[in-house]
C-alpha cells in the first residue's frame, strides 16, 4: 500500500480520536453537570475518562495500524522496578510538595490526614491509599491509553520533546471544561488554568518517560492512579485551609523538580529509547 494512502488513513484516525476524545468527553461533562450530577464523583468521571480511549481504539481500527506498539503486555516481571518507581513516586512528590508548602509559610495540617479513612490513624490511611492505588490503575488506562500510547508517537514523530509537550498542552486543555462545571474551582480562573497547564505538562513528561523505559503502559496508568489517589489527594487534605490554586502549584514544585532531575541523568541515553515503530496499515 501506497505511504500516501498510509498517511490518509492515519490521518483520518488521528481526526477520528479528536473527535471522540474531546467532542465526545466535553459533551458528556456538559450533560452530567446539566443532569445535575457532581463531576466530583468517580462514577460520573468514567462516562468520559474512557473516551480517550475509545477514541484511540477507534482510530487504530480506522487508521488500521492495528495495536503492536500500543504498550498493552504488563511486562511485570521484567519491568517490575519502574512499577515500582511508578507507585512510589507520587508519595515521594506529595511529602515534597507538603514541605515546600511549609518552607513557604502555607498552614500544613498533618492531623487532617486522620480523617483519610474513617477509624484509622493518618499514617495507615496513608498506606490504605497507597494500597488502592494499583486497584484503580485500570481506571486511570482510559487516559493514558488515549494521551500517552496513542496520541503522543503521533504528534511530531521522531522528535521527542515535541511530542512530549505538545500531548502534555492538549492533555491539559481536555480538561479545561472542568474548571467551569464544578470540578475544581479557581479564584481566578486565568491564572489557576495556566498552573494546571503546568501541572499536567510535567506529569505527562514523567509518564511517558515512564511508558517509554517500561515499554508498557501500565506503569504510566499506575503512576497516573498515584498523582490522582495519592499527590493531589494528600495535598488537598493537608492544605485544606489554602485555595484551590495554592494547592494547584504546590505539586508543581516538586513535579518540575524530578522532570529536571530525570532529564538531566538521562541527557545522554534517552534518545536510545525510541517509540516502538507503528504497526504498518494491514
Amino acid at each position: 500500500m501506497s505511504a500516501n494512502v498510509v498517511k490518509s488513513a492515519r490521518t483520518r484516525g488521528m481526526v477520528v480520536f479528536f473527535a471522540i476524545a474531546f467532542g465526545g468527553s466535553w459533551v458528556a461533562m456538559v450533560g452530567a453537570r446539566l443532569a445535575g450530577m457532581s463531576l466530583v464523583n468517580p462514577l460520573v468521571q468514567l462516562t468520559f475518562a474512557f473516551l480517550p480511549a475509545v477514541g484511540a481504539v477507534a482510530a487504530r481500527r480506522i487508521g488500521r495500524e492495528g495495536f503492536g506498539d500500543a504498550g498493552l503486555a504488563w511486562r511485570l516481571r521484567e519491568r517490575w522496578r519502574w512499577y515500582l518507581i511508578a507507585w512510589l513516586s507520587p508519595l515521594f512528590l506529595a511529602f515534597a510538595a507538603i514541605g515546600v508548602a511549609a518552607a513557604v509559610g502555607e498552614t500544613v495540617r498533618l492531623s487532617a490526614l486522620g480523617d483519610l479513612v474513617p477509624g484509622l490513624p493518618g499514617w495507615a490511611g496513608v498506606l490504605a491509599l497507597m494500597a488502592v492505588v494499583p486497584l484503580l490503575t485500570p481506571l486511570y488506562w482510559g487516559e493514558e491509553f488515549g494521551w500517552t500510547s496513542y496520541l503522543r508517537p503521533r504528534l511530531y514523530p521522531g522528535r521527542l520533546a515535541c511530542s512530549v509537550v505538545s500531548t502534555g498542552l492538549v492533555w491539559a486543555v481536555w480538561h479545561y471544561p472542568l474548571a467551569f462545571l464544578g470540578y475544581i474551582e479557581f479564584a481566578n480562573p486565568v491564572v489557576g488554568l495556566l498552573v494546571w497547564t503546568c501541572s499536567f505538562l510535567f506529569q505527562e513528561i514523567l509518564l511517558a518517560l515512564l511508558y517509554l523505559r517500561s515499554g508498557t503502559i501500565w506503569a504510566a496508568s499506575l503512576a497516573h492512579a498515584g498523582n490522582n489517589m495519592v499527590l493531589m489527594l494528600l495535598v488537598d487534605t493537608v492544605l485544606e485551609d489554602s485555595d484551590t490554586t495554592t494547592q494547584t502549584w504546590l505539586p508543581v514544585v516538586p513535579l518540575a523538580a524530578l522532570c529536571a532531575l530525570v532529564l538531566y541523568a538521562g541527557r545522554h541515553r534517552l534518545h536510545t529509547v525510541p517509540d516502538r515503530q507503528l504497526s504498518p496499515v494491514a
